[in-house]
């Protein structure tokens, strides 16, 4: 198994990717502390890792607050003995998300906290642990949109994830000695309920759909998969990259030099 006898945190893990990576990271080896705002479905992704014969523990945590970073990371710690893995995953795609002018300040405020401060302070608190076990990778969930921009405007979650790919090659630099890695991996448009209640009408849907050279839009697991690579010490010459799983995006329209 890829993952075997590695202890893994996932932030934003009761759905989406962030539930897909647990259930993966569990069947590759992994003991899992699955973290998230939502209690009820928090637990129901450790009940599922335990129903495939994993080992996995839930820790609340709203990643914008520093105490609760904290704590997870001490939750992995005291219940599993490390961390090797920190898969900073939690987001949010706010539905009033939209140009400069029209996005209020308060939702700038409200995404750049939990999508880039939230970053920001799993980093703060999960490199010491990854220190005290000798190294690991760290996981950084971007977006396609942090490298071209998105074609349906939404200014803050652009920005937000602009600032986890600047944040992720800096931290790559500084920490490559200690055999720490720090990885980003930039998603394109999937087929997840964050994604699809933000393109809430048909025309929207159409009008992200007919970037991809695919066809269609990604699965959640499929980004699970590329995690996995980069926790595994498969990876191991792998740190401070823009991991794109877009479907072909950044390729059709990155102009040539």
């Amino acid at each position: 198994m890829r993952l075997q006898d590695k202890v893994a945190l996932i932030t934003g893990a009761s759905s989406g990717i962030g539930r897909e990576t647990a259930l993966l990271f569990a069947a590759e080896g992994a003991s899992i502390v699955v973290v998230d705002v939502n209690d009820a479905a928090g637990k129901e992704t450790v009940e599922m890792i335990k129903a495939q014969g994993g080992k996995a523990v839930y820790a609340h945590a709203d990643v914008s607050k520093a105490a609760d970073c904290e704590n997870m990371v001490n939750v992995a710690e005291k219940e599993f003995g490390k961390l090797n893995v920190m898969f900073n995953n939690a987001g949010i795609m706010h539905g009033d998300d939209d140009n400069a002018m029209t996005t209020e300040e308060s939702v700038w405020d409200l995404t750049m906290a939990i999508n880039l401060k939230g970053v920001f302070l799993g980093c703060k608190y999960g490199i010491p642990a990854l220190q005290r076990a000798g190294g690991g990778s760290i996981i950084n969930t971007a977006s396609f949109v942090a490298v071209m921009g998105a074609a349906t405007p939404q200014i803050a979650y652009t920005a937000s994830k602009g600032g986890v790919l600047a944040m992720t090659r800096e931290l790559a630099i500084i920490h490559a000695r200690q055999n720490i890695r720090v990885n980003a991996i930039c998603p394109g448009p999937l087929r997840t309920e964050l994604l699809m209640k933000f393109l809430n009408t048909e025309a929207k849907k159409q009008r992200r759909m007919v970037h991809i050279p695919v066809g269609r839009f990604g699965e959640a697991k499929e980004i699970a998969y590329a995690a996995l690579y980069l926790a595994s010490d498969e990876s191991s010459f792998v740190t401070g990259t823009d991991f794109m799983v877009d479907g072909g995006i950044s390729a059709a329209y990155v102009t040539p030099e």
